[in-house]
């Protein structure tokens, strides 16, 4: 099993993609800290999948997580950043409270949990893997997601610039970028016409599954990946290939014809 004997955190643990990753890591060998904000757990047990509470946009809130899991395990070995928000508002029309708030989660988030479990693996000389959760969103413009595409963009960037500073600490940092996966959040906005839209335009022709993230997220939390950092690796069953190069116009598209088959 390629995790294990590890010590790893998974924010978000508790729901969709990071609900996949943590259960995917457990049955990897690993032991798993599911730190979410949902969970009521204020201290730390002594299990394959333990929860924990924590809020990743508050620095104490993520020390106290770090502290308690160094103080039962005496190191943390992998860090998968999956918490995060959505929501679909026209750039007019975005709220800066809702704005900010998403930055707050998905990329403040995502620094804070990154900046205080590498300082864990540097004191403690062991080094490890960080892999951030980022999207699609962040690579291309999708209509409606101002807020959500800036902070996963944020995201992918924060992972290329913690991959170079922690590569001295034998700290490797890896980013993950999903296209349309079904979780509970996608089915209940993802109805019959918009998700056929999506669809079509996935060329493997079906959204992706929690466990297929999942599998990639261990790879890269693993030591098959020990020479891979500073990575963003994408799973979209092909889409953003096709948005950059299938021709939107009708005359042309014939001539990519072989990337919706």
């Amino acid at each position: 099993m390629p995790l294990q004997g590890k010590i790893a955190i998974v924010t978000g643990g508790l729901s969709g993609i990071g609900h996949a990753i943590a259960k995917r890591m457990v049955s990897e060998g690993a032991r798993v800290i599911a730190a979410d904000i949902t969970s009521d757990e204020k201290s730390l047990s002594d299990r394959e999948l333990a929860e924990f509470h924590v809020d990743v946009s508050d620095p104490r809130s993520v020390e106290r997580l770090v502290d308690a899991v160094v103080q039962l395990h005496r190191r943390i070995d992998c860090v998968v950043n999956s918490a995060g928000i959505a929501k679909e508002t026209p750039f007019l029309d975005t709220p800066i409270e809702t704005f900010d708030q998403i930055i707050a989660v998905n990329l403040r988030g995502t620094f804070i949990v990154g900046q205080t479990t590498a300082r864990a693996m540097r004191d403690h000389g062991i080094g490890g893997s960080i892999v951030n959760i980022a999207s699609i969103s962040g690579l291309v413009g999708n209509a409606g997601r101002t807020a959500y595409g800036a902070s996963k963009g944020g995201v992918i960037t924060l992972t290329q610039v913690m991959s170079v500073d922690l590569a001295r600490f034998n700290i490797r940092v890896n980013a993950v970028a999903p296209g349309p996966v079904d979780t509970p959040l996608v089915e209940q906005r993802h109805k019959d016409a918009r998700r056929g839209q999506w669809t079509e335009l996935v060329p493997m022709r079906r959204y992706g599954r929690a466990e297929e993230i999942a599998a990639v997220a261990v790879f890269l939390s693993s030591d098959d990946a020990s020479y891979v950092t500073g990575h963003v690796l994408v799973a979209d069953g092909g889409l953003v290939s096709f948005i950059f190069y299938a021709s939107p116009t009708p005359e042309k598209q014939g001539q990519h014809s072989d990337l919706r088959a």
